[in-house]
């Protein structure tokens, strides 16, 4: 076993663990355990889970992005006083100071990506978990907490005939059932991606200066995101893509919320 396999291995069985439970009850109450529904509710409750095991990260961000908000016009001064000045010596300076402000205030100019940062770990030790249910189904073997009978169900789970275990690159099942769910659901991940993007800027970057930091900071986090959830789903199962699509509409949601606060200084 590899270090990052090592490293993994707990998220992989916490994660199998946390769907296991939640197909367990459904199955208890009458849902198939074959069904694709049933294994698709088990992916959801396990997004609700992580968000709202998360709820105080989530919170925790909010606040540093209205710190950061409150130091911008000290970085424009301080952008001012270094203005036209290149050399090693001045750039050094300047980097200095602005951690300097950055630790003053408690925040810095990548809290924004503090949630999806925690939920990476989970969100691999899932795509490791539905990717390799296929293969673990023809060895005999279970993976984490999911005996062989549960991957064996899993396999062979579908929804609107598209098995969860499939992805639109490397297939399974029917392909134009497998690419319609694919692409629709990459598709509201890229919407809500971009708009929960919208909500974080429109409420950070009110009256700020187009030239600051924190305003070129949201622009990339606000087109660059959503790209790299596009070109990723196409890799993705669709089980992941369960995944990756509810809790973009979680954080929306989360973020709908804040929007409605009125931001205190």
């Amino acid at each position: 076993m590899d270090f990052f396999t090592a490293v993994m291995e707990p998220f992989r069985w916490l994660v199998s663990a946390i769907m296991v439970s939640f197909h367990d009850r459904l199955s208890a109450l009458g849902m198939p355990a074959a069904g694709g529904w049933t294994w698709t509710l088990s992916i959801i409750g396990l997004v609700l889970v992580i968000r709202a095991a998360l709820i105080p990260v989530f919170l925790a961000q909010v606040r540093a992005q209205r710190r950061m908000r409150l130091l911008q016009p000290d970085l424009k001064e301080l952008q001012d006083r270094y203005k036209g000045r290149t050399d090693q010596a001045s750039r050094q300076a300047m980097a200095q100071e602005q951690m300097a402000l950055y630790k003053k205030h408690g925040t810095n100019p990548f809290s924004a990506c503090l949630p999806l940062l925690i939920q990476a770990p989970f969100f691999l030790a899932l795509f490791q978990v539905l990717s390799g249910i296929s293969n673990a189904s023809r060895q005999g073997e279970g993976i984490g907490v999911m005996g062989h009978d549960q991957v064996v169900q899993f396999d062979s789970s579908s929804i609107f005939g598209a098995p969860l275990s499939a992805s639109l690159l490397h297939g399974g099942g029917e392909p134009t059932a497998v690419a319609v769910l694919a692409v629709v659901m990459i598709l509201v991940m890229i919407a809500s991606q971009f708009l929960t993007q919208k909500l974080v800027a429109s409420r950070t970057m009110a009256g700020q200066d187009s030239g600051s930091p924190l305003f070129r900071q949201q622009q990339i986090l606000l087109y660059v995101l959503p790209v790299v959830f596009g070109v990723g789903g196409v890799f993705f199962p669709l089980g992941v893509l369960v995944y990756w699509t509810v809790s973009n509409l979680w954080t929306l949601g989360q973020q709908f919320l804040v929007s409605r606060e009125p931001m205190r200084s």
